[in-house]
């Protein structure tokens, strides 16, 4: 099946990547350009990263930075906007399982895309759920567990995630 070629050929880059040192920057370039869905070169992600479908269905635009051990839990689509920043062990999920048993055991799953925007700074150890959509130049704060979108130009933090303050840009 083309896909799981697919998925294992990426997962196998991403093994590739977080062997990589901090010295071998033209190698880094290179395995993300081939990692994620668009060919953007610019990124700097901190090893280690994890993807389950090995960045097939992440964009990441330039001048983003992940910074160590982001998870992607990359079954639906996942954007990252122009010069986000993403701190130290956070977690994005495009991936909800039933709450019914019956149809876990089956295997079905809820898929639905995130997006986050140009200049969103998301805090260390936070939880982007599916479905949500964080507007530009928000921040969210370190720990939140993000469960609905969040709009432009805001401070949100929290479990869930509010809203805490508008930015004045």
């Amino acid at each position: 099946d083309e896909d799981k070629i697919d998925k294992i050929n990426r997962v196998h880059l991403v093994e590739e990547y977080n062997k990589t040192s901090i010295y071998e920057i033209d190698k880094r370039k290179e395995l993300i350009s081939k990692m994620f869905k668009n060919n953007e070169k610019s990124c700097i992600i901190e090893p280690p990263f994890h993807a389950c479908w090995g960045g097939k269905n992440v964009t990441i635009k330039a001048g983003a930075y992940l910074s160590y051990n982001c998870t992607m839990v990359d079954d639906g689509n996942i954007e990252i906007g122009y010069n986000t920043i993403i701190g130290p062990n956070v977690t994005i999920c495009t991936t909800n399982h039933p709450i019914e048993m019956q149809d876990r055991v089956k295997g079905i799953l809820y898929i639905s895309d995130v997006k986050i925007g140009n200049k969103v700074w998301i805090g260390a150890g936070t939880i982007i759920l599916p479905g949500v959509t964080i507007g530009d130049n928000s921040v969210i704060g370190a720990g939140s567990v993000v469960t609905k979108s969040i709009p432009a130009n805001v401070v949100a933090f929290g479990n869930p995630c509010k809203v805490i303050k508008t930015i004045d840009n």
